[in-house]
């Protein structure tokens, strides 16, 4: 099937979506309790973070799409944010913290990235 969306073809959204199957992952094994606590929260910010990028690719101005990256890139802090707190509760073991950080800094420059080459 071809991409029929612009953003599909954009490496950071795709490298996004791979990021969104990691959290997954690595979320599934909290506590029961946590199911509408952090656990969807961290759920919720990764997801957020291909969202806007999708979103705000389909504005009519790369100002308008700008400030849908700079939405992004706070979803990805809030991811961060969501997994230092997991790995302090012990929901989470230090090779599965660190391959998701390891993933969020790499999304995170392509994101500031993408919002440069939007501001020339």
């Amino acid at each position: 099937m071809a991409d029929i969306f612009n953003f599909e073809r954009l490496t950071v959204w795709q490298k996004s979506i791979e990021f969104i199957e990691l959290i997954y992952e690595i979320s599934k094994k909290f506590p029961i309790e946590e199911r509408f606590g952090l656990q969807s929260q961290l759920r919720r910010a990764a997801v957020s973070i291909a969202l806007n990028i999708a979103e705000g690719s389909g504005r009519s101005t790369q100002k308008d799409f700008k400030r849908f990256i700079h939405d992004s890139i706070g979803s990805l802090r809030e991811t961060i944010t969501c997994l230092h707190i997991a790995k302090k509760l012990n929901y989470i073991e230090d090779d599965q913290f660190n391959q998701a950080y390891t993933n969020g800094i790499e999304i995170s420059k392509m994101l500031f990235g993408l919002a440069k080459k939007l501001s020339n």
